[in-house]
């Protein structure tokens, strides 16, 4: 009779499904008799088999090579079928695969003891061909259905990285290098791709161009409408209008894609809210938006004062028309800007959401640079969710002016 040992693969590999192939089961039975009997009957449906003699023999076997069924008998030597069916379902790799319990014990204890420690089926001795036949391809086919249920699910996986390294891609591979001034930043989505971005670059004129945003919703069409939220916005903000003020930039960029979005996606209910600022790097000039957005932190050194950059008007891509105000500050030697998307805030663990407050201490805390301010954000919250999953997307950008490059700034000033 066929064994494990000469058992071929499946057809295309140990993830092969389909009728196509043969199913591969392995009859567990003390008795050569019962085994041979039930082998020659599976042989008939067209399937491979394999023997085992005893519950530690099929575990063996089981985690040598890839199964489909499991016909497992109860009364056995050395590791009988219940002990054997409690570690199938221990085991993580072998916890999905049918368990059909075959046993000349046909009492209804037995049975409920089998289904409760976790069998697909249970089949009484001596065999019945017609009902033995249904329960092997009953188990069969729900085995078939979570192979084609893991293939999805790992064709899905494998375009979501895909979708992760586009997303990655739209965000800055390295953020502008700035003397006397110091950027960092982070963007963790709550899935595998997320609504949530941040960019900084350089215009034409010399300023610094900082965004971040919060595309409604999560997920892969979240992740879509943030590639055009942000390429749309950096494309209107990057053309140069002769004479054209950075208050004025900032209004034509949010105000084109606004109108875009609304006219041309308006069906699809898509929007964001986004906080926009451009920066005069040698005067510390602020120029910003708050489009319905998360009202930045704002810590200025020489008074120790923390406000808040509140919203200037709607969320973008809401209706055609809307426009944001655009108002201006000075950044003094040794500010702290902290940007920030609702999944910090709410971020949830133990003690519930992050919050406002906890953030706010995070920023007066000592940080060598921007990053290390970010980053040290990024612990605490880390800790504070623990084990819990992410309830959304959440995107930080710090920005810091140095104390000698302000004071550099000001005696050329002079």
């Amino acid at each position: 009779m066929p064994t494990a040992s000469t058992l071929p693969p499946p057809e295309g590999g140990a993830g092969g499904t389909g009728p196509e192939r043969p199913m591969r089961i392995l009859v567990v039975d003390d008795l050569e008799l019962n085994r041979d009997l039930l082998v020659r009957r599976i042989a008939r449906l067209g399937h491979a088999t394999g023997t085992a003699s005893n519950g530690r023999e099929a575990l063996e076997q089981l985690r040598a090579q890839d199964w489909d069924l499991v016909l497992l008998d109860i009364t056995m030597p050395e590791m009988d079928g219940y002990a054997a069916l409690q570690q199938i379902r221990a085991d993580p790799r072998l916890a999905q695969l049918p368990v059909v319990m075959v046993s000349a014990i046909d009492e209804t204890d037995s049975v409920v003891r089998c289904l409760e420690l976790g069998a697909d089926d249970y089949v009484s001795k001596p065999f019945n061909p017609v009902v033995l036949q249904a329960r092997i391809e009953s188990s069969l086919a729900k085995k078939r259905l979570q192979d084609h249920r893991s293939q999805l699910l790992a064709a899905l996986s494998r375009e979501l990285r895909i979708g992760q390294r586009i997303q990655l891609g739209f965000l800055p591979a390295q953020l502008p290098q700035l003397a006397g001034w110091s950027l960092g930043a982070s963007c963790v989505p709550a899935r595998q791709v997320g609504g949530d971005f941040y960019d900084a670059y350089q215009l034409p004129t010399g300023a610094l161009a900082m965004v971040v945003a919060d595309v409604c919703d999560k997920g892969v069409g979240a992740a879509l409408y943030m590639a055009l939220f942000r390429t749309l916005l950096r494309a209107v903000a990057s053309h140069v209008v002769p004479s054209e003020t950075l208050q004025a930039t900032l209004v034509r960029s949010v105000a084109f894609t606004n109108d875009y979005i609304a006219s041309v996606h308006g069906h699809e209910n898509m929007f964001a809210t986004l906080f926009f600022a451009l920066l005069e790097p040698g005067s510390g000039q602020l120029h910003y938006l708050n489009a319905g957005h998360e009202a930045p932190f704002l810590l200025q050194l020489a008074d120790g004062e923390m406000v808040r950059l509140g919203t200037t008007g709607p969320a973008v891509g809401l209706m055609a028309g809307m426009r944001c105000a655009v108002r201006s500050l000075s950044l003094q030697a040794g500010a702290r800007l902290f940007l920030y998307t609702d999944g910090a805030t709410e971020a949830r663990g133990a003690t519930g959401p992050f919050g406002e407050e906890a953030l706010a201490r995070a920023l007066v805390r000592p940080a060598a640079s921007a990053q290390a301010l970010v980053d040290g954000v990024r612990a605490q919250l880390a800790a504070h969710v623990g084990g819990f999953e992410p309830h959304d997307d959440v995107t930080l950008f710090g920005l810091v002016r140095g104390l000698q490059g302000a004071s550099a700034a000001a005696s050329r000033a002079s």
